[in-house]
């Protein structure tokens, strides 16, 4: 990765840092007004409620702009049905920046089964509907028509996923980029901090931003075959690697550098094996002198490159290349070596600069050391918003996952490379919660973050860390190169528990149970310490099958978990549980894997109180397999591994039916399934069985048939209660037979 990188906070700041830190990012004219600014430099347009809190992507970018010396304004949760509420700041000097929020408005939304949620966690009192579908998209809209001419930039986790042809689970069909759809000027996506506040900055100077083309982390629309000048093409189907991913090729290997355009001192590559034009216009190899020389000319070709995904219409038209579209796009998702993709969109293009660059640890710290409030805004009053109430005692120390689990859309939007803050800076977020938080008793809720024990971890080698292309560096196993060290971990808990005014810190966000059971230490420290009650892990399965499209270890990493948990939990004197969470239909699943993971959860006890039905994500890998009934794990072609994918209504309620064998409701639908899988011999009432033959009253089709009769005579069935369990519990311990 590039060494010469320039910190967010090193920039000179813009004039308007005179106006000072506002207590709150201002929401209306009025609040403008009594800071004295007479206009906005940058408008934010969310989905969510503002809170002024790192945790929620407008707060946290709109202070890092602030810190520049900025002008920031918020509109939160817009009337998008007109343009008049996206006039409410006034035109802003620099640019829109439109987000949807913390979630993809869709996944926001709906539910696996396509249904309308009925409340959504990012707005005053959980009101659900304060939010349009695809929400990116038209809120860009309405700013185009409030201020056709005003730059207009978009970003966060929504436009994230969507900034390439994608498949729509909502709509069941392919979509194009959110780019030209939202007619945005640029897409900035992943961790956008240091894309953002150079873009700034820029505009700021005078730039125009069409012409701004060199932003990591930037995405673009362009005229159809536009590249830099000395820049060179490949066609995808010529860079994509054979075999499974865990392979470590070299990045610059069969690249092979030629002389750029006359006069633009550049070398660019060549798709082909020996380039370079000799007597009589042979194709003929360039040869340097010095292993340095031939190194830096082949970096400097990689750089150069340009990769050709197959176009919008192609990936539309054709599975096998929205398979091979989607691996290429996730083997050039590291920072270190990735390269430039372009895809077309009829006449024209979607470019996609390199990755963003990870922040280091002085730069999370400066993000997260801002002055925020640490609260919702004002104009809320005292209504209550779900995800503060959920947030508002934890502390976010590090981002990104290296996991790379095909299901889960972290890693497409924070990237695998851990970034972490210093023990400093999380324990004087401690002592903020303490002071300044009001209701705080002394419990830390969470110290975590996409996944709880990956804190400071990191590859041993930055030289391989730059050229790896595999997309999990714990799948098939742990590599070798992976620093697994939890100590500075251990350190952090125990010096946050000791801090004068806290009783306990809990760790609430799911860690990674293969790479903890390498620090025994680190799992008596959690039990004895760090658990209340209940810890969520994410096991998804016990089966090869579809443990191997997911990119889950097997079963036995959470055994040996298990044990350990138990053991110290035991010499504690606490009486703890692990709350392991399961996906049906994903992917690769059939319904003797499903049987087989609801008689491993009879045996060991688990009723599960909630769970979770495979939903397809935009971008994720697993959605590509949903989608084409391809791998993209392995290179694809007509003929390379298919995958069985479960996509029917009742499929998916079987599926999901088995991880709760003992809900009554769903013993009719499993004792049909049971016959026909030749399984009828788990259909009775003893121990061995795992559901019964009789159906109590009122539950099942009969309780079916009973709601039909009290609809059709006016009167409608009543609803059962369900079982109260612990907050943010999915699953209650059976009960002994």
């Amino acid at each position: 990765m590039d060494a010469q990188i320039k910190p967010i906070f090193s920039y000179r700041k813009h004039w308007a840092q005179r106006f000072g830190i506002a207590p709150f990012l201002p929401m209306s004219r009025g609040e403008m007004r009594a800071l004295g600014w007479d206009s906005c430099d940058i408008i934010i347009v969310t989905g969510d409620a503002y809170i002024d809190h790192p945790s929620f992507g407008m707060a946290l970018v709109g202070r890092l702009l602030e810190a520049q010396g900025f002008r920031v304004g918020i509109i939160s949760q817009p009337d998008w049905h007109s343009a008049g509420d996206f006039r409410r700041l006034g035109k802003p000097n620099l640019f829109f920046g439109v987000t949807a929020g913390n979630m993809d408005s869709m996944v926001n939304r709906y539910t696996a089964d396509r249904r309308i949620r009925s409340t959504d966690a990012y707005t005053p009192g959980g009101a659900p509907d304060k939010r349009p579908d695809h929400a990116v998209t038209v809120y860009s809209q309405r700013c185009r028509e409030a201020y056709p001419d005003a730059p207009l930039v978009i970003g966060s986790i929504e436009a994230s996923l969507r900034r390439i042809a994608h498949y729509d689970y909502w709509s069941d069909k392919m979509r194009r980029s959110v780019l030209p759809d939202a007619k945005a000027d640029m897409l900035l996506f992943g961790n956008a901090e240091r894309a953002l506040v150079e873009l700034a900055h820029r505009l700021a100077r005078g730039e125009n931003i069409k012409a701004i083309r060199d932003l990591r982390g930037s995405s673009f629309m362009v005229p159809r075959g536009w590249r830099p000048e000395g820049w060179s093409e490949a066609d995808s189907t010529t860079v994509d690697t054979p075999g499974a991913l865990h392979a470590r090729p070299d990045p610059y290997a069969h690249v092979t550098a030629v002389p750029g355009p006359a006069g633009s001192g550049n070398t660019v590559p060549s798709p082909l094996p020996s380039t370079g034009e000799g007597p009589g216009g042979r194709a003929q190899p360039i040869r340097f002198h010095g292993r340095e020389e031939r190194l830096a000319a082949k970096k400097l070709a990689r750089a150069q490159t340009v990769i050709r995904l197959p176009s919008y219409e192609q990936v539309k038209q054709d599975p096998v290349l929205d398979a091979h579209a989607s691996r290429t796009f996730h083997l050039e998702s590291n920072p270190g070596n990735a390269r430039a993709l372009v895809q077309g969109h009829a006449d024209r293009d979607v470019w996609l600069n390199p990755p963003p660059l990870p922040l280091s640890t002085a730069e999370m710290d400066h993000v997260y050391g801002l002055p925020y409030a640490r609260a919702p805004h004002p104009a809320y009053g005292n209504a209550k918003i779900p995800a503060w109430e959920m947030i508002r005692f934890s502390v976010n120390i590090m981002r990104g996952c290296f996991g790379g689990c095909t299901f889960c859309s972290i890693t497409e939007h924070e990237g695998r490379i851990i970034q972490s803050r210093s023990e400093a800076s999380v324990l004087r977020e401690i002592e903020e919660i303490r002071d300044k938080t009001p209701g705080f008793t002394g419990v830390i809720s969470d110290v975590g973050g996409p996944t709880a024990n990956m804190y400071r971890m990191a590859c041993k080698d930055p030289k391989i860390e730059s050229s790896c292309r595999r997309l999990s560096c714990v799948y098939p196993g742990i590599c070798d190169n992976l620093n697994t060290d939890h100590a500075p971990l251990i350190g952090l808990y125990r010096r946050a528990r000791a801090l004068p005014g806290i009783k306990k810190v809990l760790v609430a966000s799911g860690l990674r149970y293969d790479l903890a059971v390498r620090s025994p230490e680190y799992v008596k420290e959690l039990a004895t310490h760090h658990v209340g009650g209940y810890l969520k892990i994410a096991p998804e399965h016990i089966e090869e099958g579809p443990l191997a499209k997911m990119m889950k270890p097997g079963v036995g990493s959470y055994d040996k978990f298990k044990a350990l948990f138990d053991k110290f939990s035991r010499e504690a004197g606490k009486e703890q549980y692990l709350i392991p969470y399961f996906i049906a239909a994903h992917p690769g699943t059939s319904d003797a894997d499903m049987l087989a993971l609801a008689l491993w959860l009879k045996h060991n006890g688990f009723r599960l109180d909630q769970v979770q039905t495979f939903l397809p994500t935009p971008l994720a890998l697993a959605t590509t397999m949903y989608r084409t009934g391809k791998n993209p794990l392995h290179k694809v072609s007509a003929a390379s591994e298919e995958v069985s994918v479960v996509k029917s209504g009742r499929q998916r309620r079987l599926h999901k039916a088995f991880l709760r064998y003992h809900d009554p409701e769903n013993w009719p639908l499993l004792r049909e399934a049971l016959t026909r899988m030749g399984r009828a011999d788990l259909i009775g009432n003893g121990k061995k069985h795992l559901i019964p033959s009789f159906q109590p009253a009122g539950t099942g089709k009969a309780r079916q048939r009973a709601g039909a009769r009290q609809t059709r005579s006016g009167v409608a069935p009543a609803r059962r209660a369900a079982a109260p369990a612990k907050p943010g519990s999915r699953l209650k311990p059976a009960r002994r037979p």
